[in-house]
């Protein structure tokens, strides 16, 4: 599943690790506590997906149109109004833990009404981040929306009669782009349309939506079974394939032939201060294209080199392109003919690492952990991805992994990505920070994606630490994936900022890395549909490398991994300039 502004922390004591520090602290403000819950409940009212995702009921019947003018206009009264409250707060009156709300509930207010101020409303629907992709995995029953009572069943109805109204303005919002260039590039249209044509036809019983009747539980009584049957009925045959329909041909006949051909966010109104926008939005940092670009081709450049002395391991005699290929087709690494031996592998390189995981981790979360395979109607455009489990623990994380054709299913980035995405990665630091009792309600969901990011990308590297990469094909694809995300940087800002196309990006890409050129494509078109979502990897990854490194040179023998990893974890998702005063005063603290 953001941000800036920041605040030097005291230090508390990590259990057993560190001497607690000898600092007076003031007294927290309740006042200020208050208006921190109220802020909180305020706020999932207007995000109510969010409120599901986290496994609270109360708004689970809700879905609002967050792409018309009145609900945008009072989303930024609501940011407005608390960030009035935010600066009346004095301050000095805080307790370090507050000032550190403070700071980040400031940033929340200041960002999010700024992101309102771009016309980003007028292109609601791409093929990777658009709500109609959150609905349809919702409606699978493989999701968040809980799909248990009969109630359950009726809340799903009532929310989708809120899907229903937004679909309708998604259209009338494209349609008011089109008559400014507001619009999505024409590739991704193209990979828009079938998503939207697969929704549209076959029999009720066999639709998506029409899943969770299918799979309904048999403690629901009988007379609501036959309710609940016959209203997803009308529901899915004259609500929503109609709506596929109509929204399939105004793709089609309107939209496409309106599309740009373009493939940079800056060709469309407003679209250089756009990007700059989502640079600090999603790096949490000042930089600006320029400087992202450079830092992207000094990292490509890097990992080349290590790269080549992977392939000098191995014995390859070709160049690096020529090994790129290699590693693409070798059939060694594509050695699975059913999807459940994919999903086996994943579990298996868990188990390999589970011995070496408390040498450098004893902050383990206790939410529990699946791997499944991506759901079918989104899987040809998925990427590898983790899903939250609930803050009461009674939804497990999840690691959905996209298997379109197992054949062709390369295992050579497999250590990495469980790495990444699961352990210790996006399952530790995002559930640790839903358990912590000890964070203001806001900030146990929150997500600043250069810290999550980063986080995830930091975890790659700790593989060989962690018992994994004996194989050089699997520290080849560490590497690949650090290059990956290196790329990002170049072709992010290179599309969006410096006039490049998507197959120059695309190129750039089947240059420098390994990856198979659909997944290229795919991964190109992602940029494209959300600039600057991808620049915040490695941003924050190279961030937490440097924290690290730097504690390690001042402390020497003090140093200790696992206090490290606990101060990271600990704070919750925060800005990175807010992480690095935090380590900071740490490594200060222990060399006293």
């Amino acid at each position: 599943m953001k941000y800036l502004y920041f605040v030097l922390i005291a230090i508390s004591c990590i259990a057993c690790q560190t001497e607690p520090s000898k600092v007076i602290e003031a007294p927290d403000n309740q006042n200020f506590d208050n208006m921190l819950e109220e802020y909180y409940k305020q706020r999932l009212a207007l995000y109510p997906l969010e409120a599901t995702t986290a496994g609270l009921s109360e708004y689970n019947d809700i879905l609002p149109n967050n792409i018309s003018t009145a609900y945008r206009q009072k989303l930024n009264s609501f940011y407005q109004t608390y960030l009035g409250k935010v600066k009346k707060m004095d301050r000095s009156t805080l307790s370090d833990k507050q000032q550190l709300s403070y700071d980040v509930l400031q940033w929340e207010c200041e960002i999010n009404s700024a992101s309102l101020s771009f016309d980003s409303h007028l292109r609601p629907i791409n093929q990777m981040w658009s709500q109609n992709l959150v609905i349809g995995q919702m409606a699978s029953g493989a999701g968040s929306q809980p799909f248990v009572t009969a109630n359950d069943y009726r809340n799903w109805l009532d929310r989708l009669k809120g899907y229903e109204r937004w679909c309708l303005t998604a259209i009338e919002n494209m349609r008011a782009g089109m008559k400014t260039g507001n619009v999505l590039p024409s590739s991704l249209v193209k990979k828009v349309i079938p998503q939207m044509e697969g929704m549209s036809k076959g029999s009720v019983e066999s639709h998506l939506f029409y899943k969770p009747v299918l799979e309904m539980s048999s403690d629901i009584a009988d007379s609501d079974r036959s309710q609940i049957e016959q209203s997803y009925q009308a529901m899915v045959g004259e609500t929503i394939i109609p709506l596929y329909q109509q929204l399939t041909k105004f793709l089609k006949e309107e939209y496409l032939p309106a599309a740009r051909s373009s493939s940079g966010i800056d060709a469309v109104p407003g679209g250089k201060e756009y990007y700059a926008h989502q640079i600090k939005k999603y790096t949490t940092t000042n930089m600006n294209a320029d400087q992202i670009f450079e830092l992207g081709k000094k990292e490509v450049a890097r990992l080349l080199s290590e790269m080549e002395k992977v392939k000098k391991e191995v014995n390859f005699s070709g160049d690096i392109k020529a090994f790129f290929d290699h590693v693409r087709n070798r059939k060694e690494l594509m050695p699975f003919t059913k999807p459940e031996e994919v999903i086996a592998n994943f579990n298996a390189i868990h188990e390999k690492m589970k011995p070496n995981l408390e040498r450098l981790f004893d902050m383990v979360p206790k939410t529990k952990f699946e791997v499944r395979r991506t759901e079918a109607f989104r899987e040809a455009s998925a990427s590898a991805e983790y899903h939250q489990g609930t803050l009461d623990g009674t939804r497990p994380g999840v690691f959905y992994v996209p298997i379109p054709d197992v054949t062709k299913y390369n295992i050579f980035t497999d250590e990495d990505l469980f790495l990444h995405e699961a352990i210790p990665g996006h399952h530790y630091q995002i559930s640790l920070q839903q358990e912590d009792q000890s964070l203001p309600e806001f900030r146990r969901t929150l997500w600043y994606s250069a810290y999550g990011e980063g986080w995830a990308l930091y975890c790659e590297s700790l593989g060989k630490e962690l018992g994994l990469y004996d194989d050089p094909y699997q520290y080849f694809g560490m590497l690949s994936a650090e290059m990956h995300r290196a790329i990002r940087l170049v072709v992010d800002a290179g599309m969006h900022a410096k006039g490049w196309t998507r197959e120059q990006a695309i190129q750039y890409s089947l240059d420098n890395e390994a990856e198979p050129e659909s997944s290229i494509i795919s991964e190109i078109e992602r940029y494209m549909a959300n600039p600057g979502q991808a620049l915040s990897y490695k941003v924050g990854q190279l961030k937490i490398r440097e924290l690290r490194e730097r504690a390690e040179e001042k402390l020497g023998d003090k140093f200790s991994i696992k206090t490290f990893h606990n101060i990271v974890l600990e704070v919750g998702c925060v800005p990175l300039e807010l992480l690095e005063r935090r380590i900071d005063s740490w490594i200060a603290s222990q060399s006293k």
